[in-house]
Order: C-alpha cells, then structure tokens, then sequence
C-alpha cells in the first residue's frame, strides 16, 4: 500500500498514526495492496477554500476526500480487489481539535484525526452518510474499524464517538 502523508498545516500531528490507521483501514476493506492514497494535512484557512470551491459551503470543515480511481472493496471473499488510485484525504486538525473537545466522549486532536482519516478511506470507498441507513453502516464500520485498529495498538477504551457531520 503506498500512502503519502503530507503535513502543510503547520500544526504537529501524528504522521505515522494516520498512516497506520489509514493502511489498517484499507486492509480490513481488502483494498489491493498495490493501491495509492495520499492524505494532506491543511490549515483552517486552506480548508475553508477548499471547502467553498468543492461544496460551496463556508467555513473550514473537518475532513474531505477527493476519490480518483473510484476502488470499491470487493463484495465477495473469492474476489481479487483492483488496484489503483484512491484519491485524496484532506485533514483539518484545528477543526479536528475543536470537535474532539466538544465531542461527549471528549479526545485528543490526534484521536479525532485518525477517526476523520477512517471517515475518509470510507468516503473514497464510495461510502455516505446521508440517509439514515447510509449513516448507520457507514458510521457502524467506521467505528469497528477504529476499535480493530485501537485494540491492536493495545490502546484502551472504545474509539471516540463519532463527530463527523
């Protein structure tokens, strides 16, 4: 699995944790091992372009993918995943700061950016939260893969409660 992490946000994140949880979570996806991902790490005000040239919304959001290559895992065990390009992840870690205080299950920076990392491959995947069942499965496997990913790193606790909109 290639995955280029590359932080320009000026704030100090947890590289290799976003690394290993975004690897993690394309291999519990069974995403060919030879597929490509890049995750870029931003500042709230690069975000905020981002988001209104993307989504014309305003303001700086927490997380947002830019499939390529549009890899959807493979739907029977037997099944050879393609490889290819997944795309983009883009990470806001002063919008990732704020949710994880806020959150009812309050987390660090670091913490709610390996979540919105999970949240992201998962959107890449072609996954979506925008109907209550959507929600509901897309929130479900982002949370186990999160736990897998956590119970593995020896690291207590379930993951943190979902904050993502």
């Amino acid at each position: 699995m290639s995955i280029d992490v590359n932080n320009e946000s000026g704030t100090e994140v947890d590289e290799q944790a976003i690394l290993d949880i975004a690897r993690y979570a394309l291999a519990r996806m069974r995403i060919h091992p030879l597929s490509e991902l890049s995750v870029i790490v931003v500042d709230a005000d690069a975000m905020e372009q981002l988001h209104i040239q993307w989504m014309d919304l305003p303001g700086p959001t927490d997380v947002m993918s830019f499939p390529m290559d549009e890899l959807r895992p493979p739907t029977k065990d037997d099944d050879e995943p393609p490889q290819g390009l997944l795309g983009d992840i883009v990470l806001c870690p002063e919008v990732a700061a704020k949710q994880g205080t806020e959150a009812p299950t309050q987390h660090s920076m670091d913490e709610e950016l390996q979540l919105l990392t999970v949240h992201g491959v998962l959107h890449l995947l072609g996954y979506d939260h925008e109907e209550p069942d959507e929600k509901a499965e897309m929130f479900g496997l982002q949370a186990a893969i999160v736990d897998g990913w956590r119970a593995e790193r020896g690291l207590m606790g379930p993951s943190p409660a979902p904050t993502v909109s």
